[in-house]
């Protein structure tokens, strides 16, 4: 890992771009963090775009400091300047003529368009996690919060240092990761919006009953794909707190 800029923001938050072999990345730290008090860390997951995501991803990162976590967020495979695949470049292109035409997306050309991106992603993540903890300041255990949501769950079945995760519906999900759902047993959240013009609620709903955690919660919201209300934020930082400790729960 090789930290390529570093800036205090005014609330305190300490923020580093990194790279991680041809990877760019994002560490944000809270003012707490120290080699003598390591604090926990969540994985910001996102949609692919790190600069176009970045305000977004600046904004959940300060909430989960104020919380007494770091966090950090990696470009996706095939997103900014990473090198693209010609074969999801053609399964995107498909999704889009057959959603212009109206017509449903079919499982095969989920897994073609998702499935090369999870079998990449993971691997890419977990080498992340390797490197972040070379950083004293950073400790366990680790929570992952967001989409894609494939990217979660394989993350939740084959990374032990994931200790709970907070995951966004609202991507197309490949066949395999509903047997995968079945395997993960780590506390969950999940965001569901009802009225997501991009998402198919069912599979959402089918997915979260095929996960096999004891501790599983659905946040259901009315409203589209940005319309997350500030209570379900809430909400997920309140579940990240029991299970990852943080100062919120020091404070208690």
């Amino acid at each position: 890992m090789r930290f390529t800029s570093e800036q205090r923001l005014n609330d305190g938050v300490l923020e580093r771009g990194f790279t991680l072999g041809d990877i760019p990345g994002i560490l944000w730290t809270p003012a707490s963090a120290s080699a003598s008090a390591p604090v926990p860390l969540i994985l910001l997951g996102h949609p692919g775009g790190l600069n176009k995501m970045y305000p977004r991803l600046l904004g959940r990162a300060r909430n989960v400091a104020a919380d007494g976590f770091a966090a950090a967020a990696i470009e996706l495979p095939g997103s900014g300047d990473r090198p693209r695949s010609a074969e999801v470049e053609q399964a995107r292109a498909d999704v889009r003529r057959v959603l212009a035409a109206g017509e449903p997306v079919g499982g095969e050309l989920i897994d073609r368009l998702i499935l090369p991106l999870v079998d990449q992603a993971v691997p890419e993540w977990q080498a992340t996690l390797d490197a972040l903890f070379t950083q004293a300041e950073i400790g366990g255990p680790v929570g992952y919060s967001g989409g894609v949501i494939s990217i979660g769950v394989r993350l939740a079945v084959v990374e032990p240092r994931i200790a709970a995760a907070g995951l966004f519906a609202g991507s197309f999900i490949p066949r395999v990761i509903f047997e995968e759902a079945r395997q993960v047993t780590i506390p969950l959240h999940v965001l569901l919006q009802w009225d997501d013009e991009g998402n198919d609620r069912q599979a959402a709903l089918d997915l979260f009953d095929a996960f096999g955690s004891k501790e599983k919660t659905l946040n259901a919201n009315m409203g589209g794909h940005t319309g997350v209300p500030q209570a379900a934020g809430d909400a997920a930082a309140r579940f990240f707190t029991r299970h990852l400790g943080g100062s919120r729960a020091d404070a208690k």
